[in-house]
């Protein structure tokens, strides 16, 4: 009897020690990651609200942060692995640190935009040049002006090319770098000749009788919102970067398929349980219609540079010329990031297919 009891316990630690690797490999890997108040992140909450990420192995933490760059300049923190981000701090991020641009949250193009004040003298002036008929200003009632922004950010990008439209460069004006919130606030307050916003802080403007002089879409560019990884992480854990793309995609494929008005009220609470910001149903229809996304398939074709350049890496090779025409970027950086080689499709590659339905 004392031998078959040995035995059996024998057996018993034999079998916990094979099982002790197995339930390892159980085990949820969380992937902490960085968001703004926009609407890139509703796929990332859709992900984490549904269970999407613990499907596929991973526990998203989506983390708030009040601009790219700001998120750009945590990288080193390890505060974020993978991120939502503007086209241009993204710049920044592959230039200081090296991060990746692994897939397109969305194009932002008509959601970033410089609004004035409807008795400023901009507001009465519109089609100064011809080939922009929907861009109000003119050099003469442009130069010298004070605009609020948050420097290199979308924003940012916004207010340049509407500049370059009028003839003018950074240096014409004056502008005066505020986070989002403050910049609102700041215009409201009387304070400067425009605001350089992005969405949802943009639809506040506009709804308080603001004029939109120029967005970008209208100024003749394509921004896209990117989603980044820190390199070092994601070249030690491809399959966890892949893991997050594949949930993330349901999202994408979610806000792709949707009407937007089924989407509303779910897009509604989002923002106010994860951003503590109460959109109307307007806004919230309003915001869902002017970001488009790109499903997986569009996303292999916007990354695949078997041919030369991706469109997405020709995206960020515009904008680093675009800033180093500026003086915001010197020759040697640009020299640095002008290939845009940080920009990938091998993580998307990598998403198991098919991806799940969002359903």
């Amino acid at each position: 009897m004392k031998l078959r009891n040995f035995l059996g316990l024998a057996l018993a630690a034999v079998l916990l020690l094979a099982a002790a690797p197995m339930a390892r490999a159980k085990e949820i890997i969380k992937v902490p990651s960085a968001w703004m108040n926009e609407n890139e992140t509703f796929a990332a909450w859709l992900a984490h609200e549904k269970g999407w990420d613990k499907e596929e192995g991973i526990e998203l933490e989506i983390n708030y942060f009040n601009s790219g760059m700001d998120i750009v300049n945590a990288t080193p923190s390890g505060s974020w692995v993978v991120a939502g981000n503007g086209a241009v701090p993204a710049v920044w991020g592959a230039l200081r640190y090296n991060t990746y641009v692994i897939a397109i949250g969305n194009d932002e193009s008509y959601t970033n935009g410089i609004l004035v004040r409807p008795d400023s003298p901009i507001a009465k002036v519109k089609g100064w040049n011809k080939d922009f008929p929907d861009v109000l200003g003119s050099p003469e009632t442009v130069r010298g002006k004070t605009f609020l922004c948050t420097t290199m950010s979308s924003p940012h990008m916004a207010l340049s090319s509407w500049l370059k439209v009028l003839g003018l460069t950074d240096k014409d004006v004056i502008i005066k770098n505020m986070d989002q919130p403050q910049a609102l606030g700041a215009f409201e307050n009387g304070t400067g000749d425009g605001v350089a916003l992005w969405a949802p802080h943009l639809y506040v403007g506009e709804a308080k009788g603001w004029k939109m002089a120029g967005d970008i879409k209208n100024c003749g560019q394509t921004l896209p919102i990117v989603i980044q990884a820190d390199k070092k992480f994601a070249d030690a854990n491809p399959e966890v970067i892949a893991a997050f793309l594949r949930a993330y995609m349901r999202g994408i494929h979610m806000l792709k398929n949707e009407p937007p008005e089924s989407l509303a009220p779910l897009y509604r609470r989002f923002f106010m349980e994860w951003a503590g910001q109460q959109y109307t149903p307007e806004v919230a229809l309003k915001d869902i219609k002017t970001h488009p996304v790109f499903n997986y398939e569009e996303q292999l074709k916007l990354l695949d540079n078997s041919r030369g350049m991706s469109e997405a890496q020709q995206w960020q090779q515009y904008l680093a010329a675009f800033f180093t025409q500026l003086g915001r970027l010197t020759p040697a950086e640009y020299e640095k990031v002008k290939s845009a080689d940080y920009v990938t499709d091998k993580f998307l590659k990598m998403v198991k297919q098919p991806v799940p339905p969002y359903k």
